[in-house]
C-alpha cells in the first residue's frame, strides 16, 4: 500500500520525547518512513531546549509524542511547561500499563490523546494524524476569527447588538435555514458572513446571490446552471450558484425580489437537495445551507401573493432581525472610529480622531441608510479633513449635500396629500403613514387597541410605526 502523502502541516516536524533510546529510534524510523521530519529528546528539559532553539529559527513541531515517566522533568511537568507557551503544539502521551490512570489525567490537563505501550505502528500513525488534523482545524478557526475581526465584525455594544451577537453564535452551528431581515444598510450580509464563518461549513464556499440584480429570464440559469446550447447564447456549460455553493453556504440576498416562478424552483431544490441545469435531464445533488435576507416584509408579500407561503416557511426556520442604526445610537461612536480607521488604512494615512461636535452630530442623525450610510459619509468627510480629527464642518460638507439621507422624507407634496407623490412607492408610503397616524390618534395612542381595531397583529403594527417613524 502506498504511503499517504502528508499535507503542509503534516510535513512539520514531530517531536519525540522518551528516555528509552530504543523507543525513540523505533518511532523515528516509523515516522521518517511516513515522510515526517523527526526531532528527538531524552527528557522534558532537553525537549524544551530543542523547542527554544527551533523556535528561534521560526520552526515549530506539528505534534509532540511524550513519554509519561522520565528522569528529571517527567511527562506531566513537560506538558504543563509546554502549555504555558504561545501556540503550543498538540501533545500525545505515551504510557506504560501502570501509567494509564496518569495518562488520562494528562488528557484532562490538555494532552490530546495517549498511546499505551507496547506501541502499535498503525495506532501511532492514526493517533498522530488525528492530532495534526485537529490542530489544522484549530488554526483555520483562528484565521477565520481574525477575518471576522476585520471586515465582517459585528460592531456594537448596545443591548440590541449584544442580543444579536448571541443569537448569531447560537444559530451558527446549526444547519437550519435563516431569514435575515432589516432595513437597507443595516448589515444583513455581515450577519450572514458571521453565520457562515462561525459554523461547521466555514472552510467551504460562501456564495452570494443578489436576487434583485438578476434579470427574470436568466435567474434559473444563474441559480441552477445550464448545458451548452440549451438557449441562445449558452455557448458552454455553466455551473449555477447552487452547485458552486455545494458543501458550503448559499446566501440569497434580496430574496423578496425573486420572481414567483423562480421561487417554486428554489423551493423544490431546497426540499430535494438537488438541482437540474437548464437543458439537462439529470439532477445534480447539492449539500448547502441556505441563508436569505430581505428588507421587505415577506409576511405581507405572502398575503399579497407575491411571495410563496411554502418558501417563506422553508426559509424562515430561524428569523434574525437586524436593528436599524437609530435604535442603537450608542453604537455610532464605536462604528465611526472603526470606519475612520479602515478609511485611513485605504488612504495610507494615520487614523483620524472624532471631535465632540462631530460625534454629537452623528449621534443625532436618523440614518435612513443605516450603517452603510454612516460608513460612506465618514469616508467622504475624511477626504475633507485637514487636522488630526474629523470636525463638525467636515461632516456637514458631506451630510449637508444629502439632507434627505438623515431621515425618512416628508410627503413630497409638502402637505398631507399622497396623490402628489411622484412614484407609486412614495404614494404607498405616504398613504400608509397618514392612515396609521390617524388610526393611532383615534385610539388615543394606544398601540394594542389600534391593532385590535385594525384586525392586525400588534407586532405587525409596531413594525409599521417604526418603519414610518410615527412614534418618534
Amino acid at each position: 500500500m502506498a504511503k499517504e502523502e502528508p499535507r503542509a502541516l503534516d510535513r512539520a516536524p514531530i517531536l519525540v520525547v522518551d528516555d528509552d533510546g530504543d523507543i525513540r529510534m523505533a518511532l523515528e524510523m516509523l515516522l521518517s518512513y511516513e515522510g515526517y521530519e523527526v526531532w528527538t529528546a531524552k527528557d522534558g528539559a532537553e525537549a524544551l531546549a530543542r523547542l527554544d532553539a527551533e523556535d528561534a529559527q521560526g520552526r515549530r513541531p506539528a505534534c509532540v509524542l511524550s513519554d509519561m515517566k522520565m528522569p528529571g522533568m517527567d511527562g506531566l511537568e513537560f506538558l504543563e511547561a509546554l502549555g504555558e507557551r504561545a501556540e503550543a503544539p498538540p501533545v500525545v502521551m505515551i504510557s506504560g500499563h501502570g501509567d494509564v490512570k496518569t495518562a488520562v489525567e494528562a488528557v484532562r490537563r490538555g494532552a490530546v490523546n495517549f498511546l499505551e505501550k507496547p506501541l502499535d505502528d498503525n495506532h501511532v500513525l492514526v493517533t498522530l494524524r488525528a492530532a495534526i488534523r485537529e490542530r489544522r482545524l484549530a488554526l483555520q478557526n483562528t484565521a477565520l476569527k481574525k477575518q471576522l475581526g476585520s471586515r465582517w465584525e459585528l460592531i456594537g455594544e448596545s443591548e440590541v447588538m449584544q442580543r444579536l451577537k448571541k443569537q448569531v453564535e447560537q444559530v451558527a452551528g446549526a444547519e437550519a435555514s435563516v431569514l435575515i431581515t432589516g432595513e437597507n444598510g443595516t448589515g444583513k450580509e455581515v450577519v450572514a458572513r458571521n453565520l457562515h464563518l462561525l459554523g461547521p461549513r466555514a472552510s467551504e464556499p460562501f456564495v452570494t446571490v443578489n436576487c434583485a440584480a438578476i434579470p427574470e429570464e436568466l435567474i434559473e440559469s444563474e441559480l441552477f446552471g445550464h448545458e451548452k446550447g440549451s438557449f441562445t447564447g449558452a455557448n458552454e456549460r455553466r455551473t449555477g450558484h447552487f452547485e458552486a455553493a455545494d458543501g458550503g453556504t448559499l446566501f440569497l440576498d434580496e430574496i423578496g425580489d425573486m420572481p414567483l416562478e423562480a421561487q417554486a424552483k428554489v423551493l423544490r431544490a431546497l426540499e430535494n437537495h438537488e438541482v437540474t441545469r437548464v437543458g439537462a435531464s439529470e439532477t445534480v445533488p447539492v449539500n448547502i445551507r441556505v441563508l436569505a435576507a430581505t428588507n421587505a416584509d415577506l409576511a405581507e408579500a405572502v398575503e399579497a401573493k407575491t411571495f410563496r407561503m411554502d418558501l417563506f416557511y422553508r426559509l424562515n426556520v430561524v428569523p434574525l432581525v437586524i436593528p436599524p442604526l437609530r435604535e442603537r445610537r450608542e453604537d455610532i461612536p464605536l462604528l465611526a472610529r472603526h470606519f475612520l480607521e479602515a478609511s485611513a488604512g485605504r488612504q495610507g494615512r494615520a487614523p483620524l480622531g472624532l471631535s465632540a461636535e462631530a460625534e454629537e452630530r452623528l449621534m443625532s442623525a436618523d440614518w435612513a441608510g443605516n450603517v452603510r450610510q454612516l460608513r460612506n459619509l465618514l469616508e467622504g468627510a475624511s477626504v475633507f479633513a485637514e487636522g488630526a480629527e474629523l470636525s463638525l464642518e467636515d461632516v456637514d460638507q458631506v451630510q449637508g449635500a444629502h439632507p434627505e439621507l438623515s431621515g425618512r422624507r416628508a410627503p413630497s407634496s409638502g402637505a398631507e396629500d399622497p396623490f402628489a407623490a411622484d412614484t407609486f412607492e412614495e404614494f404607498k408610503e405616504e398613504s400608509e403613514t397618514l392612515f396609521f397616524r390617524r388610526k393611532l390618534e383615534e385610539n388615543g395612542g394606544n398601540v394594542k387597541r389600534t391593532a385590535e381595531n385594525l384586525g392586525m397583529q400588534r407586532s405587525h403594527l409596531y413594525k409599521k410605526l417604526d418603519r414610518y417613524r410615527i412614534r418618534d
